[in-house]
């Protein structure tokens, strides 16, 4: 019998992510795997519309912003003076930023040097996009105690970095 897709299984996804338009966004030549049932391991829309699922089903799923990377904000931008960064500066790079509180890092990305002034936008690059999942499930698996204890996965695929 072939086992659902159910809180505490762990799931590998064949996936590609494109946007409306059909440009391709992630290949997914690394199947993804993420431990089910509420641990954060991949987005709750797509995890809502796996539960149940068994292997070999495929799903295509689009994704507003807000279940995705989120909406763009506007108040992420900032343009500072270029004598604050580095010489070798290039649009494309991104840093690390601590929030004002002190609590938060947020990567902004350089995405224009003119006239002596660098905008850099802490907005994922995906922020403001709807994206589109072709999703297959690959294989479903029990999770070890270990796995359910610490909210991941482990071994292939999974990370053991603690």
């Amino acid at each position: 019998m072939q086992m659902e897709i159910a809180k505490n299984s762990v799931v590998t996804l064949n996936y590609t992510v494109r946007d409306p338009d059909g440009n391709m966004i992630d290949d997914g030549h690394q199947p993804l795997v993420y431990l089910h049932g509420g641990y954060d391991g991949i987005f709750p829309a797509i995890e809502e519309a796996l539960h149940g699922k068994k292997v070999g089903e495929r799903l295509q799923l689009k994704l507003q912003p807000e279940d995705a990377f989120g909406d763009y904000d506007e108040e992420l931008v900032l343009v500072e003076d270029v004598g604050q960064f580095p010489e070798n500066i290039e649009v494309g790079m991104s840093f690390e930023r601590v929030t004002d509180d002190g609590e938060d890092e947020i990567i902004y990305r350089i995405t224009d040097i003119a006239d002596g002034k660098v905008v850099v936008d802490g907005n994922h690059p995906l922020a403001g996009v709807a994206l589109v999942f072709d999703l297959t499930v690959a294989e479903v698996r029990p999770a070890s105690a270990e796995e359910i204890t610490h909210g991941h996965v482990h071994g292939p695929g999974g990370h053991h970095h603690h």
